[in-house]
């Protein structure tokens, strides 16, 4: 008579038991494995260049560039208050205060401007015929195809007094003269909204694309208004694309960089030149690393309020 013998004595239960767990780890090693390169790039590119900043923002500052390794918190202090050359008192200096101030309302206009242009456009490329979305997508992305600073180049050019704009409005006879345009905060803010139309785009499109437009025909059916169908089906099935593009576009805006410099003439500052101003001609690499840390905790707390407020209706309605 044949004995039927198990491997270390395992039961037929412990032994499916044992598989099935040598199994998930198994898949659990593969997983990590897959996931290493790309661990490694968040960790080099990300994580250490991060701490390296928080280091450097709490050290002092040498007198030509760099750091000191010494413990400080000058660069903190010096955000929000100057000191007295004569008697080291602290005098609170809003200056830089000002300077995020600005920051945020440019950012914020260019989010809502890009947001009432950016709704109906993508709304107009979600109602073409499929075969005919691609081209329009090719079009808000074409834009992409060059360099930023190209893009912000072309735009000085045409708002410059000699430029393309005003010397068209000579021509048709409505100004007499050129209109200061360049150097202004509509300058910035043009700037701004030119570089990150698409980012309010294309989510604005791909949540409009798959929304169920037979719901629109049935609420005009029911005799609502073309402002009832917005408000009321359009804009909160549109909720998770509106919410993705004004992020997209806000976060960017806020730490802008070269558009502000190009347009602004450098008499507009916004939080991108003032912290570049910290590790060029102000040699002052810790101040700079602190004033980026401040631009990233506001920034995480403002996603943060803004989340927990609308969270609740972005998860309803996505």
């Amino acid at each position: 008579m044949a004995e039927t013998t198990f491997s270390a004595g395992l039961l037929p239960d412990d032994n499916a038991e044992h598989v099935a767990r040598a199994a998930e780890q198994a898949s659990v090693r593969t997983r990590w494995a897959l996931s290493l390169p790309s661990l490694l790039i968040i960790g080099i590119f990300g994580i250490v260049p991060l701490l390296v900043i928080v280091v450097y923002s709490f050290l002092g500052a040498a007198a030509y560039g760099g750091v000191e390794w010494r413990f400080s918190t000058d660069a903190y202090v010096g955000f929000l208050f100057q000191k007295d050359i004569f008697d080291d008192t602290l005098h609170f200096a809003p200056d830089y205060l000002q300077i995020y101030l600005r920051s945020f309302l440019f950012a914020l206009g260019t989010t809502a401007i890009c947001l009432l242009l950016g709704f109906p456009t993508a709304y107009f490329m979600a109602t073409r015929p499929p075969a005919q979305r691609n081209y329009w997508v090719l079009l808000i992305t074409i834009p992409f195809w060059s360099n930023l600073l190209v893009r912000t180049l072309a735009v000085m050019l045409i708002i410059r007094d000699e430029g393309l704009l005003n010397d068209g409005l000579i021509w048709a006879g409505a100004i007499q003269k050129p209109v200061i345009m360049l150097y202004t905060n509509f300058s910035i803010v043009l700037g701004l909204f030119y570089s990150y139309l698409p980012f309010m785009i294309l989510p604005l499109y791909a949540s409009l694309e798959k929304m169920d437009f037979r719901l629109v025909e049935a609420g005009f059916d029911l005799y609502a208004t073309r402002g009832k169908v917005l408000r009321r089906i359009i804009m909160p099935l549109a909720l998770p694309g509106i919410v993705a593009g004004c992020m997209l576009v806000f976060i960017p805006a806020l730490g802008a960089y070269v558009t502000p410099l190009i347009l602004g003439g450098g008499t507009h500052l916004m939080i991108g030149d003032l912290i570049g101003q910290q590790f060029g001609s102000g040699r002052n690499w810790p101040f700079g690393c602190a004033q980026a840390l401040i631009l990233m905790a506001f920034v995480l707390v403002t996603l943060t309020l803004y989340v927990r407020l609308s969270g609740g209706k972005v998860q309803q309605h996505g």
